[in-house]
């Protein structure tokens, strides 16, 4: 095994003990909560701020907030050991009921698992998709801010379980979330439940066109204001698979519903060759970085074409390493905009050249607000994970098992070049879809059951298995031709 391979190994190691620590810490969290609040429901709801956003169903102060992370620190002094029993499912929502976890009952009469792990902390029962530790002294390391109307539990890197990040506010992605749950109000569906339930009655075509109508919706809101502002370098900056090139493309198709004729640009086709590309700390050629791209040739092309002037494009060859000659673009006299995308386009550093004053910046990522359950939420990275298996194994030609091991690789570039800058985009769009775990399912699970216990990546692929056990099927024939899902699981009309 090559040295990058067992470090990507070492790394799928390292995330499955960090999302350990996660569910352990939720699960501190839910008894802090019932000691002191015994009448206010909990509610774990997304990522944010290197942390967990939750609710709890009261008007909370600060103080309140300070005492639930004093309770939770006695717990975990008290190092309370954490039991695992596994029950039939008809036990299990017997259990359930009576402890009044009703999102817990609602889950189990949607989902086909006969077989449920049941955990028990000072008497308290829940249910995690992770398992938690053994033990509450095992996650010392956390701490609740405040993020009205709710909190922020912030826990350890994944990289290092001992290192606390620094909790910075981001009010503009706690809006794109909001919005998620306003769209998930218009569905009626708010966990994996809800959806399971839906798809039985028959209702999945109906969520299916729902949900495109609103990402539709939103994306009309983004090109009608970069018309109104009249903008002329619009920068599309967001994650691996969230979706960016289909984005564009749809965003390009409303601009000309509003007399705007777009030039799209991919920065990617400005990477420098082979022989300049910087390297990573292991010799491998590090496409991620910033100093990858060619920014003197791509910040001279804009300024041409802002001034109306005509540009060659490149087009970047990946397998010789080098740039060849693209299309020859120009923008129209009036009514003319530049899409820029790529994963630096939120850094001031790649357009440094072009006007603040005419640039805006849309940030795109899957940000996933479908829960399991109230203290059970979706991973987003998971989601953009599972896009990628599909689209790579499907048209790239990569194994299951490369992509899994490379995901780290992946992270720590976003984690280095995008995510720093995601509070400095003027727009930003949630590009996950309610029902699309219930479409990728039958994608992924045979890809991910050639993985056998002898392989090093079994404990993800069993992980990813599990997950889409939880899930109803959805045909994908549904899906409409120009969805951001299309992009993944193929039958698009656009040209990729």
């Amino acid at each position: 095994m090559f040295e990058n391979d067992a470090r990507g190994i070492e790394d799928l190691h390292k995330l499955n003990a960090w999302r350990r620590y996660q569910s352990t810490l939720s699960f501190i969290l839910y008894v802090a909560a019932r000691r002191l609040f015994p009448e206010n429901k909990l509610r774990i709801e997304h990522s944010m701020s290197r942390g967990f956003y939750c609710l709890l169903y009261r008007g909370l102060t600060l103080t309140d907030i300070k005492k639930l992370e004093s309770e939770m620190r006695s717990i975990i002094k008290e190092d309370v050991a954490i039991e695992r029993a596994f029950y039939s499912r008809r036990k299990a929502k017997t259990l359930f009921k009576k402890a009044r976890l009703l999102d817990k009952v609602r889950f189990l009469e949607n989902v086909r698992t006969q077989r449920v792990a049941v955990y028990t902390l000072d008497y308290l029962i829940d249910m995690y998709a992770v398992p938690p530790f053994e033990s509450t002294g095992t996650v010392p390391f956390f701490y609740l801010e405040e993020f009205r109307p709710g909190f922020v539990m912030v826990f350890p890197l994944w990289q290092d379980l001992t290192a606390l990040p620094k909790f910075i506010a981001q009010p503009k992605l706690a809006r794109i979330f909001n919005e998620h749950v306003e769209w998930a109000k218009i569905l009626g569906i708010r966990d994996v439940g809800g959806l399971n339930h839906a798809i039985e009655r028959g209702e999945g075509p109906e969520i299916v066109k729902v949900s495109e109508a609103l990402h539709e919706k939103k994306i009309v809101y983004i090109a009608d204001r970069i018309v109104k502002e009249k903008q002329k370098v619009i920068l599309i900056a967001g994650p691996s698979s969230a979706g960016k090139t289909t984005f564009t493309k749809r965003l390009a198709i409303q601009l000309i519903v509003n007399g705007i004729r777009p030039v799209i640009i991919a920065t990617d086709d400005y990477f420098l060759p082979h022989n300049k590309t910087p390297k990573d700390e292991f010799g491998r050629l590090d496409f991620e970085s910033i100093k990858a791209v060619d920014v003197s040739l791509l910040n001279q092309h804009l300024i041409k074409i802002i001034q109306g002037k005509e540009v060659i494009l490149p087009k970047f060859n990946f397998l010789t390493g080098r740039r060849n000659k693209g299309e020859k673009v120009s923008l129209p006299k009036t009514g003319g905009v530049v899409l820029l995308e790529g994963i630096h386009c939120l850094n001031e550093e790649l357009t440094l050249k072009v006007p603040k004053s005419i640039k805006f910046k849309i940030y795109i990522s899957a940000l996933t607000q479908l829960n399991i359950d109230d203290h059970n939420r979706i991973s987003t990275t998971d989601t953009r994970m599972i896009r990628r298996i599909v689209r790579d194994t499907h048209f790239r030609g990569y194994k299951v098992q490369e992509i899994l091991r490379h995901w780290s690789r992946v992270r720590r570039g976003e984690e280095r070049n995008i995510y720093p800058f995601q509070e400095e985009a003027d727009e930003m769009f949630n590009s996950a879809l309610i029902y699309e775990p219930a479409v990728l399912t039958k994608f992924c699970v045979s890809l991910l059951t050639r993985i056998k216990k002898k392989h090093p990546e079994y404990e993800e692929a069993k992980r990813l298995l599990d997950f889409f056990s939880l899930f109803s099927d959805l045909n994908e024939r549904d899906v409409p031709s120009n969805s951001i899902l299309r992009e993944f699981i193929g039958g698009s009309s656009f040209i990729y």
